[in-house]
């Protein structure tokens, strides 16, 4: 792919696979449709009455500090943590609803990055990244890490060092093992 410039634009680096995709989350969730869905982060629960107050979709160009150029799709799932919608949590038939309804609207990349954006309304809205959900208790449960910054080159070169260590030691490369 080329920029407006005619340079090559590098895709980012595949989804780090401790992150989910919006496709990823929907597939999860869908046999436990009536369970309550519980997204947790710092350590605690969301407040029962959370709102998923945005679902965003987007296509971004960035040029990383490499001056290499990126592009990449993401959604964010922007969750407000408050106590306003009862005792339970909302079941993740309705979480999975709200997303089809966005989708009516908004086209969602089923394998694009997923961010999710959560704030209480008091502090600063933070960015989180989501693991594979499991049953707790009855609930759905989905634990949310912040999101940590990185740098994309040498993101690239550590994997490509991987990559060239694991192939001198395969059976193919004829190599008992590397050092």
């Amino acid at each position: 792919m080329l920029s407006p410039d005619n340079r090559k634009i590098t895709p980012a680096l595949a989804i780090d696979p401790s992150d989910l995709t919006i496709g990823d989350l929907l597939g999860a969730l869908a046999a436990y449709q009536d369970k309550p869905l519980v997204f947790r982060y710092g350590d605690r629960p969301v407040k029962p009455g959370y709102h998923v107050t945005e679902v965003k979709a987007g296509q971004f160009s960035a040029l990383d500090c490499g001056a290499n150029p990126e592009s990449w799709p993401e959604i964010f799932v922007q969750l407000w943590d408050v106590d306003e919608g009862g005792p339970v949590h909302m079941p993740a038939g309705r979480f999975t609803a709200i997303i089809r309804k966005v989708a009516d609207h908004v086209p969602l990349d089923q394998s694009a990055r997923l961010t999710f954006e959560i704030s209480d309304g008091i502090r600063p809205m933070e960015l989180h990244r989501a693991s594979q959900p499991a049953l707790v208790g009855g609930a759905v449960e989905v634990e949310l890490s912040p999101r940590p910054a990185s740098c994309k080159p040498r993101d690239r070169w550590l994997e490509e060092q991987k990559a060239a260590s694991a192939s001198c030691c395969s059976p193919a490369s004829g190599k008992a093992c590397c050092s």
